[in-house]
């Protein structure tokens, strides 16, 4: 199925489809008592745990609208919430055991049903939800009504599903309270504000002087009314956030990036401009995907929805669900940890600045802006293929987050299926989301397996002009070692080993 957009269809050009995925996204599922039962067990889009990642997605998009870009603290959310659900599941499966839900019995065998699963599951992810996306608690309650389950059921018994449920996600949110991320504003020095940064951290240079060309330089941007600001750096404290199954965030720390006067520097930066001097209506089209737009759900968020590709795709059970959403957001909260550790370690320079000293005084092909399109202008002129609203991301540049997040999610789906096949598709409209007034026409966005989208995400900030190539390939590299060690967790959680997993794939 592909989804068709015309030039008016902006505000959806976000949509992901699967080449041979035949179901339409749909709300409704076995609980509610009158509706007409699904024959077997509800599989893709039917399952609850699907359908509790669509509601995820949901509140993360308005998260976005609400608070703007904060993809460090929603993939954090994303882990959680599907932690909650995980817990919650594994006392009515066969051998699984939770990551926080402590001191509660498995189930017996005879109650190990299917409607238990849903129950138990439902109930975690309302709970966790309303936690981390309180704003859209009704949104959240009246899925429950839907479903069958009344949202104002708070037991705690340890003996039903509701209990279970309530009582995972309790846990889960109590044992994150203090966990580095400041989510209630309590750390000392953050003056009682959610998630702010109570390091202290000052960049070397502010948005008027740049005194280390080697060291990250906050930009400004337009406020959409005439005026402009300068960000200050993004939770520039996330390194000390708790990782979920990482055992510390500098596990994986990659070496130091190239430093200004190395050949390597020269020759990144060249291509940097080189690339955008010769960006195609496809690769335009593929640096507005990655980077997200309108309802924008982060990178933890869009590979979620890539891991509902997979889901209508291959037509998951809930239990193949829980555990691919569990597996691949703990990759995206704990990468997101990771990255933010070498951002905030080696500090380094954008491409913005890089440019401007290189190519100073000299006449190069660039994007001139919105309606300007690819002129000729002189180095420190030079600016990201953005819109002045988001010019480039307030924080330090090595590793790149898209290229981490997507190593690494990409590298769990792989692994998860056993088969690095993929076949999704987007169509986009090229500059809709840059320069709305010099749009091209329709292009399709392939994705035939996790490594290349990945690597097309990675690329895509290259050419965007966010990060210089040793950005992306270290950030590739470090995803992809998470994932791995991820995953052993993940299927010791499980009570398998990689031996068992393979032997089921083939």
């Amino acid at each position: 199925m592909k989804l068709k957009l015309t030039r008016s269809a902006v505000a959806a050009i976000l949509l992901l489809t699967v080449v041979n995925c035949k179901t339409p996204q749909k709300e409704s599922i076995s609980l509610v008592e009158n509706q007409k039962p699904i024959v077997g067990e509800p599989k893709g889009v039917d399952n609850v745990a699907y359908q509790w990642a669509f509601m995820a997605l949901e509140g993360t998009a308005n998260d976005t609208d609400k608070f703007k870009p904060r993809p460090t603290i929603t993939s954090r959310f994303l882990g959680l919430i599907f932690t909650s659900m995980f817990d919650a599941w594994t006392r009515f499966d066969d051998k699984a055991n939770p990551l926080y839900l402590n001191d509660v019995e498995r189930r017996p065998e005879n109650e190990r049903t299917l409607k238990n699963k849903e129950i138990a599951v439902s109930y975690a992810a309302y709970r966790a939800l309303r936690e981390y996306y309180y704003s859209d608690s009704l949104m959240f309650s009246n899925k429950m009504k839907e479903l069958g389950l009344d949202p104002n059921n708070k037991s705690l018994n340890p003996n039903t599903p509701e209990g279970i449920g309530n009582l995972a996600a309790k846990m889960v949110i109590e044992s994150r309270m203090h966990d580095g991320s400041n989510q209630y504003g309590d750390m000392e020095g953050s003056n009682g504000k959610p998630y702010f940064d109570y390091t202290g951290y000052k960049p070397v240079n502010d948005a008027d002087n740049n005194v280390d060309i080697d060291k990250w330089q906050p930009k400004y941007f337009s406020d959409g009314k005439g005026g402009k600001f300068a960000p200050g750096c993004l939770t520039p404290y996330w390194q000390k956030v708790k990782p979920l199954l990482l055992n510390t965030s500098d596990q994986f720390r990659p070496g130091p990036p190239p430093m200004v006067g190395s050949e390597q520097m020269a020759k990144e930066v060249q291509e940097v401009v080189d690339l955008q001097a010769n960006l195609t209506p496809k690769n335009k089209a593929l640096v507005e995907f990655m980077r997200d737009g309108p309802k924008s759900v982060q990178q933890a968020g869009h590979w979620l929805k890539f891991s509902q590709d997979v889901s209508r795709r291959d037509n998951h059970t809930l239990d193949e669900d829980l555990k691919m959403y569990f597996l691949v957001e703990s990759v995206a909260m704990d990468a997101f940890i990771a990255c933010w550790d070498a951002k905030m370690f080696y500090d380094s320079a954008r491409p913005y600045a890089l440019v401007h000293h290189y190519f100073q005084n000299k006449d190069i092909k660039a994007w001139g802006g919105p309606d300007e399109g690819m002129i000729t202008m002189k180095g420190e002129q030079w600016r990201p293929y953005s819109p002045d609203i988001f010019l480039c991301p307030p924080f330090p540049s090595y590793v790149s987050g898209h290229s981490t997040i997507s190593g690494g999610c990409a590298e769990a789906l792989k692994l998860f299926t056993g088969n690095d096949t993929f076949g999704s598709e987007a169509e986009m409209i090229p500059g809709a989301l840059t320069e709305p007034n010099n749009l091209g026409e329709v292009v399709t966005l392939k994705f035939p397996t996790f490594t290349e989208a990945a690597e097309m995400a990675g690329i895509s900030r290259v050419m965007g002009g966010y990060h210089i190539q040793a950005d992306n390939i270290e950030g590739l590299n470090l995803g992809r070692n998470i994932a791995h060690n991820n995953y052993e967790k993940y299927l010791e959680l499980i009570g398998e080993t990689s031996h068992d997993h393979d032997m089921v794939s083939k």
